[in-house]
């Protein structure tokens, strides 16, 4: 059966909310570990708990690991940045960044945050770093950073990483969903620490989000359970007008090795304020279930947005349709 994943936040943390969207069809959640621990989590995987008993079923539920991801430090309150204007980028002010990329950055540079939607472009390197807001917008703590075209090398998994694995059995978690996977080598490395806590039963999702884990993708295909195609961060590894041809080519590819696979960002996006979804974005989910995916999910939509359950309710039904057109062809 076809999965299908919301994801569990503020706007949909109650039994009630989440009751309903299991009773719709929802058949799977997500719980991105990237702001907080399992632990902290608690909270909302009671909520969640409590509704599986309510409605007699138990969903699936995935963590999504922090990984080699880089994200702004913490802020005590969000920052606006304003297009035109110059802002100081680093630990000593302004916006907070990692060494890992204040080290490296250069004149000319661009940072995109918030999986794009904010861009600063670096005008000073020396004696303090500047940049000119080029896209602007609200900047939130801990949203994630990338400099296009340059890939860092980080380990597979944080030590928050692994304290969560160790965790996830006591949660009742299903399945984990590594992040930027560069290759066979990151894979492995989750395996092994699968291993380690025993939870080698867990399904593991390598999520393509850069133009590494593209080319690696043949690789990958014999030591994970489904490949995610992530269009977050892989719309900002490859320009944007190039992503439904790499998105078409990833499904392809995994059809021809029978390897399940994920379609994930911004499928109802729009639901995040409206309560009835674009004509694009129903388009988008029925393409995505004939192009074979074995499970779809969305993020934001259901964890933050104003309809999490309208949300849910467009969802199921257009995949539902899509399932009864696939087998009439």
């Amino acid at each position: 059966m076809l999965e299908i994943y919301g994801t569990l936040g503020p706007a949909c943390g109650n039994d009630d909310t989440l009751a309903q969207m299991l009773d719709l069809g929802m058949t799977g959640i997500r719980l991105n570990l990237s702001h907080m621990s399992l632990p902290q989590a608690e909270p909302l995987l009671e909520a969640l708990q409590q509704a599986s008993q309510r409605t007699g079923i138990s969903p699936k539920l995935l963590i999504d690991m922090q990984g080699p991801e880089i994200r702004v430090g913490a802020m005590s309150t969000p920052t606006h940045l304003i297009e035109g204007k110059n802002i100081l980028l680093g630990q000593r002010g302004g916006i907070p960044l990692p060494r890992v990329i204040t080290d490296i950055l250069q004149p000319g540079m661009e940072l995109w945050m918030d999986d794009g939607k904010l861009r600063v472009e670096v005008f000073e390197a020396r004696g303090g770093l500047r940049g000119r807001v080029i896209q602007g917008g609200v900047l939130h703590s801990r949203k994630s950073v990338a400099i296009p075209g340059c890939d860092l090398w980080l380990p597979a998994l944080t030590d928050t990483d692994k304290e969560n694995l160790r965790a996830a059995k006591e949660f009742g978690v299903t399945g984990l969903m590594q992040p930027f996977v560069r290759g066979r080598e990151d894979l492995l490395a989750v395996r092994e620490e699968l291993r380690e806590c025993g939870c080698e039963g867990l399904r593991l999702f390598a999520k393509i989000e850069n133009r590494i884990g593209l080319e690696k993708l043949p690789e990958l295909m014999p030591v994970c359970d489904e490949v995610v195609i992530a269009r977050g961060d892989l719309g900002n590894a490859v320009p944007l007008w190039e992503l439904p041809r790499v998105q078409k080519e990833i499904a392809a590819l995994c059809r021809s090795h029978r390897k399940a696979f994920m379609v994930v960002t911004q499928m109802l996006t729009s639901m995040e304020q409206n309560p009835v979804p674009t004509r694009a974005e129903v388009s988008d989910i029925f393409n995505a279930i004939l192009d074979g995916a074995a499970s779809v999910m969305v993020t934001g939509e259901t964890a933050a947005g104003k309809h999490p359950v309208e949300v849910m309710r467009y969802l199921v039904a257009t995949v539902r349709e899509a399932e009864q057109y696939r087998k009439k062809g």
